[in-house]
């Protein structure tokens, strides 16, 4: 093997700045894996996805359009900027209608988000469990679903979070199992068992 053909195979990572990287930063750093989420600073890439991971995206982003009113709109795996130093991507997001500017939109503000969800995966319990629901309540997002996959079914499981104004802290409103059934952020009713048929 060649020296040549090592250097090929290495990929030289950015080097961060002292203070950290900035969400500024996320669509200036040339070749950045996709899926890169700024957490604190700090570049986070996404390892590939999951089987289950990608078809409870589908699930969501298909029953969250389906009941959606004129004024949101759902997005799946979109940057929402918390603040200078945090842009996380939910794996599913309802937005306000009027945050949407044109396709070439890379990210949405936290203000414009009235749902964010996460799907845990092995890689990412840590940051789904704890890390973003924090970040995402401190940022004021009014509703978290996180999603689990459920013991021997493999079905989806959906805790659901409200945020307390007050303590800018979620609230556990409840767990769902075959069907989630909410008024938050608008009616929703999703059949979760249809995941069987994906």
């Amino acid at each position: 093997m060649t020296a040549e053909s090592v250097e090929h195979r290495c990929h030289h990572w950015p080097v961060p700045p002292v203070d950290g990287y900035t969400v500024d930063d996320l669509s200036t750093l040339p070749d950045l894996p996709p899926h890169t989420e700024l957490i604190d600073g700090s570049l986070v890439f996404v390892s590939p996805q999951r089987d289950f991971h990608s078809i409870v995206i589908d699930l969501l982003v298909n029953g969250l359009r389906r009941t959606a009113p004129s004024g949101f709109r759902v997005r799946r795996e979109m940057t929402v900027v918390l603040d200078r130093r945090n842009g996380p991507e939910p794996d599913v997001s309802v937005v306000r209608t009027d945050a949407i500017t044109g396709p070439d939109r890379t990210s949405y503000q936290a203000a414009d988000v009235l749902l964010a969800v996460e799907v845990v995966s092995p890689d990412s319990e840590s940051r789904d469990r704890t890390t973003k629901p924090q970040k995402y309540a401190a940022a004021g997002i009014p509703n978290f679903w996180r999603v689990e996959q459920g013991g021997t079914s493999g079905r989806p499981i959906i805790h659901v979070y409200e945020l307390d104004p007050l303590t800018k802290a979620y609230i556990h409103m409840g767990m769902h199992r075959d069907r989630i059934k909410v008024d938050k952020p608008y009616s929703v009713d999703i059949d979760l068992t249809a995941i069987d048929e994906l």
